[in-house]
């Protein structure tokens, strides 16, 4: 919902600049510009939140070994090595 500080963003920024008071147009222009850095750094948490690998999907030292060895059986044509990995 990052697209609510945008929206009360422009909101601030529209009010600034209708007021003929000076205090209420700082009060909100500062706000704006509050609620415009808010908006960027939640829609940039929302992006690489989308893009985040999953964990349990990485593969633990102990597996990447044991498939690396099962690709070097297979390119030297020999039997891969049997049995789980030892831990």
């Amino acid at each position: 919902m990052h697209w609510l500080y945008l929206l009360f963003a422009v909101g601030a920024l529209v009010l600034s600049m209708r007021t003929t008071s000076t205090a209420l147009m700082v009060v909100g222009l500062l706000a704006s510009l509050g609620l415009f850095v808010a908006w960027i750094i939640s829609w940039y948490a929302a992006r690489m939140g989308d893009t985040q690998r999953d964990e349990s999907q990485m593969i633990d030292p102990a597996e990447l070994r044991r498939l690396r060895e099962l690709a070097e059986a297979r390119k030297q044509g020999t039997a891969p090595p049997s049995g789980p990995p030892p831990l």
